[in-house]
């Protein structure tokens, strides 16, 4: 904090207009459960409208598989016998936003065919579906991929596929906590990784095709087993796996 208010000081004596971000919701996931006030539980395959959550994904979501432990969510995957199981949160109706600063401390798991997500989905979703709803990926990681972090969009324009991405190699992805961080105004959606920038996307032409990103959203965190982008290869021998999240913060 000192440090903090040690810069602030010198950018003021310099002559520097510095914005202050007011914090104006935040989960610390502090208890021993989960605050249903700010989360809703997914649960099930996503049959029969969307069978697989619409990415091939081949676990069934349970309330059994989130919990709240020393400051953590805790979202587990397991293998039990032929089917595979974890647990999935959204923050629709409670708690949805436009505009401003996300900031999310997390240790993602280790593990071929592990998919954990930190995302977003436009509130009209009911209304006008999906993509036309948009999805803002804040984090996206694969453990195919064991050192690379996705940030990803998705518009009506690109199809719903994952055209608007950045891939970026984090050495010892799954070894710690990481930080992810999100800056979104109307005319731009700019993602961070431990501070550092990675992907700034603001189409030239900005409309609902290209840029649906002109209406509140609400949170999704989630930990997926195989499907179009985890891969339908899974290891079996790594089960169980928990996907930690210290704290989302939400900053205008």
């Amino acid at each position: 904090m000192k440090r903090r208010n040690l810069i602030l000081g010198l950018c003021v004596f310099m002559g520097f207009q510095v914005a202050a971000q007011e914090l104006i919701w935040e989960e610390n996931f502090e208890g021993k459960s989960i605050n249903m006030e700010n989360w809703s539980y997914e649960t099930g395959d996503g049959c029969p409208d969307l069978c697989g959550w619409g990415n091939n994904e081949r676990q069934i979501y349970s309330e059994d598989y989130v919990a709240v432990k020393d400051g953590n969510l805790v979202i587990t995957a397991d293998k039990v016998g032929d089917a595979y199981y974890s647990g999935k949160l959204n923050s629709k109706d409670k708690f949805e936003f436009q505009y401003g600063t996300v900031e999310v401390r997390a240790k993602l798991p280790d593990g071929h065919g592990l998919w954990p997500a930190i995302w977003m989905l436009g509130a009209n979703i009911d209304q006008v579906g999906w993509p036309a709803s948009g999805e803002i990926d804040i984090m996206e990681f694969v453990g195919r991929q064991p050192d690379t972090i996705h940030n990803a969009l998705h518009t009506p324009a690109s199809h719903g596929d994952t055209e608007n991405i950045k891939s970026t190699p984090v050495e010892d992805a799954t070894a710690g906590f990481h930080t992810f961080k999100m800056n979104w105004t109307e005319d731009a959606i700019t993602f961070y990784i431990n501070d550092v920038k990675t992907y700034t996307f603001s189409p030239e032409e900005k409309n609902e095709e290209t840029y649906p990103y002109r209406h509140p959203f609400y949170f999704l965190l989630n930990l997926a087993v195989g499907g179009n982008f985890g891969g339908p290869d899974v290891d079996d021998s790594i089960f169980p796996k928990q996907f930690l999240i210290d704290y989302v913060k939400v900053y205008k």
